[in-house]
């Protein structure tokens, strides 16, 4: 265009309209230039900046997919190593069902750290090798252990087994009552704690003095007195392992079961320490020894020795204390009286007026009475009542208030409570004199 601009520019240098045209010709031509130009320019940049966006959003999507790849990835891998390990324990659990049992036996002597001599369940003896996994100061004369069936090679030791009626005498549960819930034995309850809960809370009081604590305490008196509610007043209070049993349960029918029973039931206290041992009704097995007639007899009075033993024999029991209750404290051996199985012999009498008025206010505390009762008064007419036959009297005054429709109990309907029970007792009540069965 310059060479054209020069060539009329030399041919009509002589025509200024003429140049004037031509110039403008040009500017108008070149600014027409400019604008497509502008025009291509800013289309450019759209075509880009859209092909930009469309490659950032491509960009994004191909993100999102490789993030939910390597999630989905990382869930499949998760899952074939719990498939793995599933299988792994499938087929170890099915080798186990193929293989073998194995044969219980116990360990009678040790020879050396590879060789000991067992019996087996069928029981003669071997002497056999145990397995590299076994610990040598494990094996110890007395353990139970499982053997091979073929080479009888010691495969694992067992834990001490207890019969499933001693794991029956633990109490999980607490007992709900409280020493707020017995009247009228504040003496006794003081007694109780100093001999029972002060060891187990405050050993060193006892070691600042030098003394040892007491072993044993126990509970007799007439029927109904408290003696029961007391022990369980104390599971309640005190931390101290739990164990229930009745005299009678440890009475059993083969020779040597009764004493099994006994020495395993303080073996497991003194693996529970603190233990508390709670043998209600002890004269079911703690009666005199006499002249034994029957095997029966014999049996019992095993027991029995089996007990002294554990409560006060060559071996210390530990930290288990035991509580004992009776009816019968005269026909108990003396033995079994003496310091040292029962250094505290607590009694728990009927209660006096005093004690009687204590009981009425623990039984009627949650009751709807009227403001006509006198409970001084109840407990002068409840002479020779115990605790029991007091909670009955609240109970048939309560059923006497039901009865009548009424919303709360009066006075008159403790004393038909206390005529009905004097009435029942006096009904059924057994003669004293022994019948044939008896004599």
């Amino acid at each position: 265009m310059g060479d054209i601009l020069r060539t009329e520019t030399a041919q009509d240098t002589q025509n200024p309209e003429d140049l004037y045209r031509l110039y403008r010709s040009l500017s108008e031509q070149l600014r027409d230039q400019l604008v497509q130009i502008e025009n291509d320019k800013r289309e450019l940049e759209e075509q880009l900046n859209k092909r930009v966006l469309d490659l950032e959003a491509r960009n994004m999507e191909l993100r999102e997919q490789l993030r939910q790849t390597d999630a989905d990835r990382r869930y499949i891998e998760t899952k074939k190593m719990q498939y793995e390990r599933e299988v792994r324990k499938l087929k170890s659990e099915s080798e186990q069902l193929r293989s073998p049992p194995l044969i219980i036996g116990t360990i009678t002597d040790v020879i050396d750290a590879n060789r000991v001599i067992v019996r087996s369940s069928a029981g003669p003896r071997f002497l056999v090798r145990s397995s590299q996994n076994i610990t040598p100061e494990d094996l110890k004369p007395g353990v139970r252990c499982t053997l091979n069936q073929q080479s009888l090679a010691i495969v694992e030791l067992l834990p001490t087994s207890f019969d499933a009626q001693i794991y029956g005498m633990e109490v999980v549960d607490s007992p709900q009552e409280t020493y707020a819930d017995i009247g009228g034995l504040e003496a006794q309850i003081n007694e109780i704690k100093e001999a029972v809960e002060l060891p187990l809370k405050r050993p060193d009081l006892f070691l600042r003095i030098g003394i040892d604590p007491p072993k044993g305490v126990l509970l007799h008196g007439p029927p109904g007195t408290g003696k029961t509610l007391l022990a369980k007043a104390v599971a309640h209070e005190t931390n101290a392992h739990f164990m229930r049993v009745v005299g009678s349960e440890l009475v059993q029918k083969y020779i040597g079961e009764g004493a099994r029973l006994v020495r395993e039931l303080f073996e497991l206290g003194k693996k529970r320490a603190p233990t508390i041992i709670f043998i209600d009704e002890i004269d079911a097995v703690g009666a005199s020894r006499t002249e034994a007639n029957t095997s029966g007899d014999r049996e019992v009075q095993r027991t029995l020795m089996q007990l002294l033993a554990g409560m006060d024999g060559f071996e210390n029991r530990g930290d288990v204390k035991i509580i004992g209750a009776t009816n019968r404290i005269d026909i108990l051996d003396r033995a079994l009286l003496r310091p040292g199985r029962f250094d505290r012999i607590i009694e728990i009498p009927l209660p006096d007026i005093k004690g009687r008025l204590s009981i009425l206010k623990v039984h009627t505390r949650a009751l709807s009475m009227d403001e006509s009762v006198n409970l001084e008064e109840i407990a002068a007419f409840t002479d020779q009542k115990n605790g029991a036959d007091l909670r009955a009297i609240c109970m048939e005054a309560g059923m006497f208030a039901i009865r009548k429709e009424r919303a709360s109990i009066t006075h008159q309907d403790f004393l038909w409570a206390i005529e009905k029970v004097a009435n029942d007792f006096n009904r059924h009540r057994v003669a004293d004199v022994e019948g044939a069965m008896f004599a």
